[in-house]
């Protein structure tokens, strides 16, 4: 018994230990970096790994007279290899602790007046003005950091590190399992590359799960198109994405809110409403482009475009 007693004991504080030491806090040039519990969690994973650095530099194809803009730039691993190339660097860090380290870092080197640090939240400020972003984002913020750009001013390109199932979304084709509404309206806006996938274990401390660095360009000019119309149209298609799309635009509360939407343009338009229900034009529309047995997964951006106009022209919107 005392045998068993012990034992247990044993594994008991082994259990702590390991629960601790998932939970411990990691510091980092005497930062600690939170992951979970209570209080502020930036996400930050810092990347220690100086080959991915230059390559994600050396992929940037950057130029003496770019200014690059960096988002979370931590205590500068990056930066300091994007100061050697670009005219200037703009980082933008959450971070109070770690804007001070960065500052601590530059300060007196040949390179601290090519730098300007903003201390905000990337997603909430106005955007700086940049030629190339080259930025390890926290993961959290990756889907609306990508929107955000391609619907800003325009730049030339984005070296972005982000988790790999995130970069297989933004890159994924129609038919790939990962297709989806992401991968559609991000390569609307801009051409997509996969350029590395990169170890948990270039990281400080180690994320979860594997990261990928990816490139991407916008296309210019921008499709002519709403933007938002586009987006609701591709967002009710993906909401059922291996269906048909006529059994996506026939369930009572689609066609409901295609109805009010119809009569809300006609109203503004001065014009009649269609002969007919909403569902017998929604299947007008649908055999016009031939798409009733279609599925959204294995439509492209060329096939939205169409079903688009096509719902436009029979007078239905969707924003």
């Amino acid at each position: 018994p005392d045998g068993h007693a012990a034992t247990m004991a044993m594994r008991q504080r082994a259990e702590k230990r390991a629960a601790a030491g998932r939970s411990a806090p990691y510091r980092h040039l005497g930062v600690t970096l939170k992951h979970g519990g209570s209080g502020r969690d930036y996400g930050q994973h810092l990347l220690k790994n100086p080959l991915v650095t230059v390559a994600m530099v050396e992929k940037a194809a950057l130029r003496p007279t770019d200014v690059v803009c960096e988002i979370g730039p931590g205590t500068g691993n990056l930066t300091l290899k994007l100061l050697e190339v670009a005219k200037r660097v703009v980082a933008v860090e959450l971070d109070p602790r770690m804007v001070v380290e960065l500052q601590k870092r530059i300060q007196g080197t040949a390179h601290a007046p090519k730098l300007q640090i903003i201390h905000g939240d990337f997603i909430k400020t106005e955007a700086p003005f940049f030629d190339v972003m080259v930025a390890n984002i926290p993961y959290q913020i990756s889907s609306p950091l990508v929107f955000k750009l391609l619907s800003g001013p325009p730049f030339r390109c984005a070296v972005l590190m982000v988790q790999r199932e995130f970069a297989l979304r933004l890159c994924a084709k129609p038919g790939d399992d990962l297709y989806c509404r992401l991968s559609v309206n991000t390569q609307l806006l801009a051409r997509v590359d996969h350029l590395m996938k990169v170890s948990k274990n270039s990281f400080r401390p180690p994320p979860k799960v594997d990261s990928s660095v990816v490139r991407i360009e916008p296309r210019t000019p921008k499709p002519p198109i709403n933007f938002v119309e586009w987006d609701g149209l591709v967002r009710l298609c993906f909401s059922r994405k291996n269906k048909t799309l006529s059994a996506v635009f026939t369930t009572k509360l689609v066609l409901k809110m295609l109805e009010d939407n119809l009569k809300t343009h006609c109203a503004l338009a001065g014009r009649p409403l269609p002969e007919g229900d909403i569902r017998s034009v929604v299947g007008g529309v649908l055999r016009s482009v031939g798409f009733e047995e279609a599925r959204s997964s294995k439509l492209d951006i060329d096939d939205f475009m169409q079903l688009l106009s096509a719902f436009n022209k029979a007078g239905i919107h969707f924003s």
